[in-house]
Parts: C-alpha cells; structure tokens; sequence
C-alpha cells in the first residue's frame, strides 16, 4: 500500500505517537530573508493570513487565501463570522471593501498596523472550492474586492475548482475532491494548491521534490506566545537541508479550523503539500499551531476571541508569529 493511500485513521494515530512529538526544542536561528514573507492558509487559518499579511504589509509581500475572506470581515463579532463571513444573506451581507479600507487605513493611522499602502507591491492568490458548504465563494470574492483597492488584477489569482469542499488540495491527498472533513485534505484531479500558491507569490518554482527529506522540526511555542493567546505548546517548523546554512525565503502555513496538532498531530504540516516544494526552493515553511483553548475548536482569532486588537500587530497571535519570524531571521550561530 502506497503512503498516500494508508487509511486515515492509521496516519492520525501514527502522528500522533510519532517520536517528533517529543519535548520540544527551541525555535532554531536560521539567518532567514525576513524582508519577503508570505502567508497562507485554509479556512480561519486564511483569514489569519490575510490579517497577518495587512498587520506586517512592508515585510509581508503575498497572501495565499483558501476559503478566506476580507481583512476585518467580522468586525469583532463571532455572530457575523459564522454569517456574514461563512455564509453570507440578505439580511447578512459580507462588509463592503471601503467600511474594511476604512478600518485598515486607522488602524495604520494609530499605529497598530503597516500603511496598507505597502499592499500595493504584494501578490494575492485566492481559492473557492464549488462544493465548499462552510465558506461560500462570495465571501472569497470580498477578499478579492479587498485587496483590488490596492493591487491592479495581474497581482491577484483566483482559482475556482467546481468540484472541490472545503479543503486544501494536494495530488497525494487520500480524501475525494467533494469531500468536507477531517483532515480537509483532498485530492482534485492532480490540481496542486500549494504549488500553484507559491509560485503566483514567488515567482517560477523549480519542480518539487518527489518526497519531502528536510527536517520537521518541533519546537516551544511557549517562548512566544502569551499564556491567553490560544496557542499550542508546541509548532513545527520544516528546515530544507539547504536552509540550515541560512538565506533561505519564508512561508508560514496557517491550518485550518480541526487541524491543529491537538486534532491531527502531525497530519498538517505533513500532508498540506508545501514541503516538498520547499526542499527545492529554499524556503523555510513555519507551521505554528493554535490550542484547543476558548472553545475555538482550534481556529485561528479571525474575530476576537483572543483580543480586540485581534487584527493588529498587537494580537496575541498575530505577535507570536512575528516573533517566530524574528527567531528564523536572527543570524545563525
């Protein structure tokens, strides 16, 4: 039986009794390029990323956005998350792009955020699985309208799949197209959404790897994150063997709602299909990881659960990330 073909309840068990799993270590210093991140994420954890990507606009340079919405979509409300920003109605419309320009540019203007006129430089790639009952196409389409107040529409990709839930997509996914579920990774018909991300954010891709042979580095969260922040103890990092001499680019790869360590060990940072495109890339692939805390069911703060600066600098998670990018770009010792 070939690996991407084990029944799903073997890899979840496997993961989680994975040796990897031990104490974790220090996030390693890795002379990282600091200076052109990007982000990405399915579901709360594209959200996420659209939230990091205007918080940190001069550092930040794309966003790839699977089943994600606009920067502020909730508005700080959890009843307008689940309607407005999942399943928008009549009566529950998705914001308008100029009330959420509106918020980013004070929130620039205090301070708390980056001008989001450095977005203007960024690149933006965007997905809407057809099947996708938990986050409808129109609310992609408002992140899309988001970002085209400053980006001119070469700099956006959106990929429509017909038959896709709500999911990443990797050829090597054992879940049908049309499935929502856990893991949320399927398979549609060879379509490669990391790889197809990566190379709109970063430019020409050489050919992935056929196995992934870095290192999936576990790591202490805890070093950076505030005990309210509702993140995990532990997170991963993945270290090309390359990167290890430094001057590598980085990507962080925000999981979706269920599919923190808590959920599925190590089945994200694994199966979500970036790191074989990292090993012949020179990219460093950040999976941090959120806890099972506020009764979140493991989603990343798209609307204040943490904080009410939850899309600003300022949040909780937001400010554990930054500086688990800080940690990747010191200089190597």
């Amino acid at each position: 039986m070939s690996p991407s073909r084990i029944p799903r309840a073997l890899l979840v068990l496997a993961t989680l009794l994975s040796p990897t799993l031990r104490a974790a270590e220090p996030l390693p210093a890795l002379s990282a390029d600091t200076a052109n991140v990007t982000v990405s994420g399915l579901s709360s954890g594209a959200f996420m990323a659209v939230q990091f990507h205007v918080a940190h606009s001069k550092q930040v340079h794309g966003a790839g956005v699977l089943a994600g919405g606009p920067y502020y979509c909730a508005e700080g409300s959890a009843l307008r998350a689940v309607s407005s920003c999942m399943s928008p109605g009549f009566f529950t419309p998705v914001p308008k792009p100029g009330g959420l320009r509106a918020e980013a540019e004070k929130q620039a203007a205090a301070g708390k955020i980056d001008s989001p006129e450095n977005l203007r430089s960024s690149r933006v790639w965007l997905f809407s699985g057809g099947k996708d009952s938990v986050v409808k196409t129109s609310v992609v389409e408002a992140a899309q309208a988001f970002y085209l107040q400053w980006l001119p529409e070469s700099s956006i990709a959106f990929e429509r799949v017909p038959d896709a839930g709500h999911a990443m997509i990797v050829p090597q996914a054992e879940s049908a197209c049309a499935v929502t579920a856990s893991p949320f990774i399927n398979h549609c018909a060879h379509f490669d959404a990391p790889g197809k991300l990566l190379a709109h954010l970063l430019g020409e891709l050489n050919p992935k790897a056929q196995t992934a042979s870095g290192e999936l580095f576990a790591f202490d969260q805890s070093a950076f994150a505030e005990k309210e922040a509702g993140m995990a103890e532990s997170g991963w990092v993945y270290i090309p063997a390359a990167c290890r001499a430094g001057d590598c680019r980085l990507h962080i790869a925000f999981h979706g709602c269920r599919q923190n360590a808590a959920a599925l060990g190590e089945v994200w940072p694994r199966q979500a299909g970036y790191n074989e495109w990292a090993d012949t890339n020179r990219l460093v692939v950040l999976y941090p990881q959120t806890s099972n805390a506020k009764d979140a069911n493991g989603c990343w703060d798209w609307w204040g659960y943490s904080s009410s600066d939850y899309h600003t600098q300022a949040a909780p998670q937001i400010k554990a990330v930054w500086k688990m990018l800080e940690r990747l770009g010191e200089k190597r010792p």
